[in-house]
């Protein structure tokens, strides 16, 4: 007599779905929606700020300048060299403790000038300065 039972060597066929995968993906989902969510609520919630008669006053930055021809500008006034400078941007400090620079710079001025100015104006303590381009000059280039 023949017997046609399966076999049990034969390979089980697979019944059910793995789901391992797609809980994976579902999980990063909700972890990047939380992450997103939270700071898209957080920029997007209108305040009223209360007005004080009181506060820190900000500042204005110095402006610093240097022309084509070298010469360096201290809030639209000619400086003799950077020694004056540096009693310029001192005397300036003793009244302002946080004080920052703008460096306004030619754009064919030799970088020795340039950097010659930045260490001066580090020397004389002030730490935050930033460098006065135009935007068409990086897009261009």
């Amino acid at each position: 007599m023949i017997d046609f039972s399966e076999e049990e060597n034969e390979e089980k066929l697979i019944e059910d779905i793995n789901v391992t995968p797609f809980v994976d993906v579902s999980l990063v989902l909700l972890i990047i929606f939380i992450v997103t969510a939270t700071y898209i609520v957080a920029k997007s919630i209108p305040v009223d700020l209360p007005s004080a008669s009181t506060g820190e006053e900000v500042s204005s930055p110095i402006a610093i300048t240097i022309t084509k021809t070298g010469d360096i500008y201290y809030e639209g006034q000619q400086v003799r060299d950077l020694n004056h400078l540096k009693e310029r941007i001192l005397d300036a400090r003793a009244n302002r403790k946080d004080i920052r620079a703008v460096i306004s710079a030619d754009r064919d001025i030799k970088h020795g000038k340039f950097v010659s100015v930045v260490n001066v104006i580090r020397e004389a303590g002030i730490v935050r300065f930033a460098i006065n381009i135009k935007e068409e000059d990086i897009i261009a280039e």
